[in-house]
């Protein structure tokens, strides 16, 4: 997603990532003007000329390859190139690289993406996006009005813990151990016993698929289940796998109809699964011969592994309409679902997690930009309306990007990406109701703009605007 801030030299602006924006070519907007007097414009900060490897006789940078040609785009970008050459001295980009920032914003809070309750030990346990956390406090905990924040129990956090951008966690009832899905950069679903504190290692860790986003277990089998964002798949692992161990079961293919998948719950009563999809989806065509390796070059020889994004086939990408798919628990391969919550009616849009009631088989779903949960009766089909929404000034919903149905206490979590907090309400809760307690991270109203792995920053002149991919 983007997300765009207004730009105030002077004023402070909503406070989140640090911008340091100085590199080779990089065109950076100042707004006290420059030696040519033009202010807000943009100004040359720094040259650097191409490494000589990428310097071909014939100035091409790298051989052409045909669209059809399996070949990675990396292989093809940086054939015969040497990793041990060293890049030229630039002074000039050193000296760019030192300026000091006109702005910086950052989030000095924690960002709770998604919440766990352990009713075993009666704590609640949350992921922390923004500063790469686990958090743990005790489940009655409610932030008082005029407390800046609640002080966790214990906190995991460091180099050493192998946490970032994690998006979805669960909490093994029966030892409380915290299984953690980081979904980008580091792509390990990190374990820690519930003892872990502080920069410290994680007991174990599975390396999943790349772009792992959410997790379900179902424990009479001992298994995880995990959604796989970009190769649009489902992978199930033994609760107990480690390493490089690969997947037991994978349900992927363009019967499956899964597009960019999320959420993941399980209602083990019905032996159901439950995936919600954003909607962006294309198709993965499988090598000759059968072998393949997923993206980013995981899972070579693995079975189970899906087909990676580097198998997709040019000009098949396609927007769906957000959708909740429905699956026997132990579906594989390419089937199509036994049911599609979609269209209009359902208001889903950009569904990020869901949560089961398995003695009602009620859904519940965080639908991120609307501020919302949406409820969905156990037979749901089709494009059909929610059976009740809550939202609204009132519930503090924003942005909801985790949600968890404690069965013991009979209450709903909602973890709210967008105002560091976490609210508790009553299962029946509807419309504008108030939570029953609130857990925040940081004083009421401070801003959460909400960045999470940034990659490209730009300047918007017209309405004075920075926009920031994420």
């Amino acid at each position: 997603m983007v997300r765009s801030f207004p730009f105030n030299r002077t004023g402070k602006a909503a406070s989140i990532l640090a911008l340091l924006i100085a590199a080779a070519g990089l065109l950076v907007m100042s707004k006290s003007g420059g030696p040519d007097g033009l202010a807000g414009q943009p100004r040359l900060i720094a040259v650097q000329q191409f490494p000589h490897q990428f310097q071909m006789m014939d100035g091409a940078a790298c051989e052409w390859v045909p669209a059809s040609a399996r070949a990675s785009l990396a292989a093809s970008l940086f054939q015969a190139q040497s990793s041990a050459e060293a890049r030229p001295a630039d002074a000039a980009l050193l000296a760019g690289s030192q300026r000091r920032p006109i702005l910086t914003m950052r989030d000095s809070y924690s960002g709770y993406s998604a919440v766990a309750v352990d009713p075993v030990r009666n704590e609640v346990v949350m992921t922390d996006e923004n500063l790469f956390s686990i958090l743990t406090y005790d489940r009655t905990e409610n932030t008082a009005p005029q407390a800046a924040l609640s002080e966790p129990k214990r906190i995991i956090r460091g180099e050493k813990t192998d946490i970032e951008f994690q998006c979805s966690l669960w909490v093994d009832p029966t030892n409380g151990d915290i299984y953690a899905v980081n979904n980008d950069t580091l792509g390990k679903l990190v374990i820690f016993s519930r003892q872990a504190r502080g920069d410290v290692e994680p007991d174990r860790f599975i390396e999943p698929p790349h772009t792992t986003y959410g997790i379900a277990a179902y424990e009479p089998s001992n298994e995880i289940m995990l959604t796989v964002q970009d190769d649009a798949a489902v992978v199930t692992y033994l609760k107990t796998a480690q390493g490089k161990e690969p997947p037991i079961r994978l349900l992927q293919g363009e019967k499956t109809l899964l597009a960019d998948p999320h959420g993941i719950a399980i209602d083990p009563r019905r032996d159901v699964l439950y995936v919600t999809n954003w909607g962006s989806v294309n198709t993965h065509t499988p090598p000759p011969g059968g072998a393949k390796t997923g993206t980013l070059g995981r899972g070579a020889g693995h079975p189970n592994w899906p087909i990676g994004r580097n198998y997709s086939v040019p000009g098949t990408g396609k927007f769906l309409a957000p959708s909740i798919t429905v699956y026997p628990r132990t579906a594989r391969g390419d089937i199509a679902p036994s049911r599609t919550i979609q269209g209009p009616k359902t208001q889903l849009n950009w569904p990020t997690a869901l949560t089961v009631n398995p003695e009602t088989g009620e859904l519940f779903v965080a639908n991120d930009p609307e501020d919302s949960i949406l409820v969905f009766a156990a037979d749901a089909n089709g494009d059909v309306a929610p059976t009740r929404i809550l939202k609204g000034p009132k519930t503090q919903l924003k942005n909801p990007t985790g949600v968890f149905f404690d069965v013991k206490n009979q209450e709903l979590w909602v973890a709210n990406f967008g105002s560091h907090s976490a609210t508790v309400f009553r299962l029946n809760a509807s419309g504008d109701t108030p939570p029953l307690r609130v857990i925040r991270s940081g004083p009421i109203g401070a801003p959460a703009p909400m960045l999470g792995n940034p990659h490209v920053v730009t300047f918007d002149s017209k309405r004075g605007e920075i926009l920031v991919a994420n």
